[in-house]
């Protein structure tokens, strides 16, 4: 498409869009902004929009081509934050547009700043009419019952951990707790909140079947598990796949995560017959050589078909005794080999024994995103984990350790009165469920 040449004689006005879902109220704008001068639309980039709001569904690529191609529009540029202040003081437009539904919420402020800046060379804003019958949050579940294409949900991990500070990550074992991570959202003064993301968990995942966790639920029995979560759900999904298995089926499983639409798998550098990381007993485990686990990662890297796929290493030398430089030694291996990210492992009551590691493994030349798993030191807030360059945080079996005691005091209680009515004022009422899935 041929593009019209900006009129210096023109004056220039300013647009800041997310532009995820393109609809009519912004082509109202755009169309009422092109008749003041040239269009510079500040198209916000992923870190700006989860700042606010959930991950935009289509990355700043997309969205970018999208805005380019509209009529009405002269430029495109990113916009960083969601404040505007940087760059209307690079372009200094005489007009600023926007609808006017931003006069209350979180981008009342903005407004405020907005108005404030524009004052130094006299520019205004003008506040186009609210399109009517026109709801973002609707048409964001439009987009869940459509679904999401295994692709779009796969690229969504490595645009968080570039987006944002920290992705939070929770624990799925079935379609309704990944339902629960799909809409939770809540908003604080200081921002927006939600879980980014799931963690098929091959803990929970077999306790939740009423099996120990040491691989006794095999791999295709967890993908239709985990099939059905995704079937309701766009988030992404790390998938837990303990030590991988045999290295001559590993590329047949992550032939499968993608096809899926899974992110990333994190496998683990022990060997032999799994025991869980946290029981205080692992005098019988062994953890694999470093040659044999990196030529794992490769396998991974080799296999699969989409860049967006991500391999995170776990490292497990701190479960089983082994000294800091150990964990350094295969970190940097694991790096070298391929691996995206590394989850260093550790079922300390404090933080010191992965904070003592990042601060090491921040200054490599291997250096990979970090991902923390704090179930034992879980007194650890997440902003320490930033402040230690962790970006991804797993909370790995929350959710079924809050279903198993609820349903055995509802069990209980039905049980000794004989009636359920003793146990209601503990339940969710059948209309909140109803309304979760409908």
């Amino acid at each position: 498409m041929i593009r019209k040449k900006t009129n210096r004689n023109k004056k220039k006005v300013y647009v800041a869009f997310s532009a995820d879902i393109l609809h009519e109220g912004h082509i109202n704008v755009l169309k009422a902004a092109s008749q003041f001068g040239d269009v510079t639309v500040g198209l916000l980039t992923d870190k700006a929009i989860t700042s606010y709001r959930q991950l935009p569904h289509l990355n700043y690529k997309q969205r970018e081509i999208i805005l380019k191609n509209i009529k009405f529009v002269n430029k495109v540029i990113p916009q960083k934050t969601l404040d505007y202040t940087e760059n209307l003081n690079s372009i200094k437009p005489n007009y600023v547009l926007h609808g006017d539904d931003w006069r209350s919420g979180i981008q009342r402020i903005v407004r405020k700043n907005v108005i404030k800046v524009l004052k130094k060379w006299s520019g205004k804003l003008i506040e186009v009419p609210y399109t009517k019958n026109i709801s973002y949050s609707k048409m964001k579940s439009k987009i869940i019952e459509t679904g999401t294409t295994p692709e779009i949900r796969k690229s969504k991990l490595r645009r968080l951990v570039e987006a944002k500070n920290i992705t939070r990550i929770l624990e799925t074992h079935n379609s309704l707790s990944g339902l629960i991570i799909e809409k939770l959202n809540i908003q604080q003064k200081d921002g927006f909140y939600e879980f980014d993301g799931m963690w098929s968990s091959s803990l929970t995942d077999s306790v939740s079947r009423g099996k120990p966790d040491n691989q006794s639920v095999d791999i295709s029995t967890r993908l239709i598990g985990l099939n059905e979560i995704l079937d309701v759900t766009t988030k992404p999904v790390i998938f837990d796949a303990d030590n991988g298995g045999r290295i001559e089926h590993l590329s047949y499983t992550v032939k499968s995560l993608e096809r899926a639409g899974v992110s990333a798998i994190v496998i683990e550098d022990k060997i032999g017959l799994k025991k869980n990381s946290l029981f205080d007993n692992q005098k019988d485990t062994k953890q694999d050589n470093i040659k044999s686990f990196c030529d794992k990662i490769k396998v991974i890297n080799k296999s699969k078909i989409s860049e967006n796929f991500m391999a995170i290493a776990r490292i497990e030398s701190f479960i089983l005794g082994k000294s800091l430089s150990d964990a350094l030694k295969r970190a940097n291996a694991y790096s070298k080999a391929g691996a995206d990210a590394i989850l260093i492992h550790s079922k300390e009551k404090t933080p010191k024994q992965i904070f003592t590691f990042a601060k090491k493994f921040s200054k490599s030349k291997y250096y990979k995103p970090m991902v923390a798993v704090p179930s034992t030191y879980s007194k650890t807030t997440e902003k320490q984990l930033i402040d230690h360059r962790f970006k991804i945080v797993i909370y790995a079996n929350h959710m079924l350790r809050a279903a198993y005691p609820a349903m055995v005091n509802t069990a209980t209680k039905i049980l000794k009165n004989k009636k359920s009515y003793p146990a209601e004022r503990n339940l969710t009422s059948i209309k909140k469920i109803l309304n979760l899935i409908y």
